[in-house]
């Protein structure tokens, strides 16, 4: 069997241009600009690249886009009050505080001080609450949100299904398992105390490897036919002294017995910040009780 690639940029960019197309009808038909603001403390490239990359995406969507930049060395007293005005601002919608911040810093302290209806991330406890109780009022983790939806449009219906979460993370791994219940799979989450992953792999109809570890999972491990979500983003050499980006799992051996499987780069990573506009729409309908969009 040679797997089906799901392509996550493609369908990213589809789900771009839906949010886009109900972000030009509210602006026309309620007078509502979707806001996204994002905080980025220090100098940390990584984070500089994310907080690029989401500025632009967000007004491509035609939302408006607030970045702050803050010095490495601003206080958390400084960045608290940040969000408090943020959270009282009526022209935005969605607060993302990037992370990491300089360790100086309390990130959850800061996390739990953002508006949970604002909170585009889904990081706030009442959020990860509702997540957990399946109250669909709960701003759902973009990643998480990026992998059920790649699944629903490659596999169908997700009912009855046996997924296997590989990594316990509370960004990705948690919130994960929660929504593939919510989709009624039959859900076992694994890490790196599991004793036979192998054979867990084996008996999963659905594979998300999100663990961190470069090809941790062997593509013999794989079930005929199963469905492979690799969130895993690792750096590794590469001829000529370079790197080279390579996921959680052996795309190639996988890729062989998979039915559906995504590549690194290309297949989750675009997913993360369409759901992130994805999420202030929704904020932005909620924030005047409007229907949400279906998208």
């Amino acid at each position: 069997m040679s797997a089906s690639i799901i392509d996550g940029k493609a369908f990213a960019e589809g789900l771009r241009g839906r949010i886009g197309a109900e972000v030009a009808r509210l602006k026309s038909e309620a007078g509502l600009t979707p806001g996204l603001a994002v905080v980025l403390v220090g100098e940390d490239p990584a984070s500089q690249v994310y907080v690029r990359n989401k500025g632009a995406a967000t007004e491509a969507a035609g939302m408006l886009s607030v970045t702050h930049r803050l010095a490495a060395d601003t206080s958390e007293a400084a960045v608290l009050d940040l969000v408090a005005k943020l959270n009282r601002d009526p022209a935005i919608h969605g607060i993302l505080v990037q992370l990491p911040l300089p360790a100086h810093i309390d990130e959850a302290r800061v996390t739990q001080a953002i508006d949970p209806a604002k909170d585009v991330d889904g990081f706030h406890l009442v959020n990860v609450g509702k997540l957990q109780t399946g109250d669909a009022s709960a701003l759902v983790p973009c990643t998480p949100q990026g992998c059920i939806l790649l699944l629903r449009d490659a596999v169908g219906d997700l009912s009855g299904k046996r997924a296997l979460v590989v990594g316990r993370s509370n960004i990705v791994g948690k919130p994960m398992a929660a929504l593939l219940l919510a989709e009624n799979c039959t859900v076992t989450i694994a890490h790196s105390r599991t004793q036979d992953l192998a054979g867990e792999c084996g008996r999963a109809d659905i594979v998300i490897a999100a663990v961190g570890r470069a090809r941790m999972i062997r593509g013999e491990w794989i079930r005929e036919g199963a469905a492979v979500i690799d969130v895993g983003i690792n750096r590794v050499p590469a001829e000529g002294g370079k790197t080279r980006l390579v996921g959680d799992v052996d795309f190639d051996g996988a890729a062989a017995r998979a039915g559906h499987i995504t590549p690194v780069p290309g297949g989750v990573g675009p997913m993360t910040i369409a759901c992130l506009l994805r999420n202030t729409l929704i904020a932005a309908c909620r924030s005047r009780n409007l229907p949400q969009p279906e998208v």
